[in-house]
């Protein structure tokens, strides 16, 4: 079964596999920015805080009883810091896209998506029966011109970006932003790869252009990325919040979050506010880095390398694999044009960097 379909990725270079890569290599493809899946003062500090109670693992959906404290204690601190009426933990950062996307864009509303947005919320458009709008990447003045032809009679405008392109490292156009807020549409930011790395506080988008939060602002994070961890959450209004947790099928009937991520993600949190500014210099000279050696201006910490075809950019993976350094080797469908995806993560030393930039060049 499925024969032909496999042969065929095969010859197109775009057959993939599962690998365990050695943990020698030094890391520079992996989303783990801020190099927290190392640090070993988290994971004993994540297991303190379980050890105060009794239950250590879901056991049921979040409606049924399955809410524990540290997810709440998780949701406040986010509220807090990012300055949101509320939130809800969720799953993962793809059952979160799934979560906004299913529930949010009712009869006579109509969603406007960057085209470049993440799979998980292209995906979930698939359930919305015609109501969604693809706007040119980043393109301001597309997305308004679509929002005039298609959203005049709608009920509710809807606007999906990223806060950080994960392909690209592309920073959401603030006109975009500024066209939400004009006509008070919902705008949903997935702050999956900006969350930790751009911003005055390390707050992602919002932060990174000093936005006062509105009632019509969504953020959406996740947990596997520079919070070193796995899982979701989603910061909004009350109201949104409260539709969300009643109307989303992902959370209503999902197992709640894993405990101890959560907890892993609160200590990482926790640690990442108190040390922002010594943490926002490492991103810097990283950045400094990579304009000094690639000629590339970075703002986030996504380098993307374009390459001639997939068979190239596996070729070059794997050279710099055998020169110790780990790559990312991203095909189509991911992206239009192959490229390396490097990271310049905090995990690894400005020295190492320096050697595999020097190798790329």
């Amino acid at each position: 079964m499925y024969e032909n379909e496999l042969k065929a990725l095969k010859r197109s270079g775009r057959f993939r596999t599962r690998k365990i890569f050695d943990e020698e290599l030094f890391d520079f493809a992996s989303n783990d920015y801020l190099g927290f899946t190392n640090r070993k003062k988290s994971l004993n500090k994540a297991f303190k805080l379980l050890k105060k109670y009794k239950t250590i693992t879901p056991k049921a959906s979040m409606l049924v009883n399955g809410y524990h404290q540290i997810h709440k204690d998780f949701e406040d601190k986010l509220c807090e810091v990012n300055q949101f009426e509320a939130g809800v933990i969720v799953g993962s950062g793809f059952l979160a896209n799934l979560s906004l996307i299913e529930a949010l864009v009712r009869k006579n509303d109509m969603l406007f998506m960057d085209k470049d947005y993440h799979a998980s919320g292209v995906m979930a458009t698939r359930m919305l029966e015609g109501r969604v709008v693809f706007f040119k990447h980043n393109d301001a003045k597309d997305l308004e011109n679509k929002l005039k032809l298609y959203g005049a009679n709608s009920k509710r405008n809807i606007i999906a970006v990223e806060g950080v392109y994960s392909m690209s490292g592309n920073i959401c156009n603030k006109e975009i932003i500024n066209i939400a807020n004009n006509i008070n549409s919902i705008l949903i930011v997935d702050e999956a790869h900006s969350s930790g790395v751009i911003g005055e506080n390390l707050l992602g988008l919002y932060d990174y252009y000093n936005i006062k939060i509105r009632p019509n602002h969504i953020k959406m994070g996740t947990l596997g990325k520079a919070y070193g961890s796995y899982g979701a959450y989603i910061l909004s209004s009350h109201n949104i919040i409260d539709f969300l947790v009643n109307r989303s099928k992902p959370i209503i009937y999902s197992t709640a979050p894993s405990i101890f991520d959560t907890a892993l993600a609160l200590v990482n949190f926790k640690y990442l506010i108190k040390n922002k500014y010594k943490i926002k210099k490492k991103i810097q000279a990283r950045q400094k880095i990579i304009n000094n050696i690639l000629n590339i201006n970075s703002n986030s910490l996504i380098i993307a390398i374009k390459q001639n075809n997939n068979k190239s950019v596996i070729e070059i993976q794997e050279q710099l694999i055998d020169a110790g350094f780990l790559v990312g080797a991203i095909r189509q469908p991911t992206v239009t044009i192959p490229i390396l995806r490097l990271i310049p993560r905090l995990g690894e030393s400005k020295k190492m960097l320096k050697k595999l930039l020097f190798k790329i060049v």
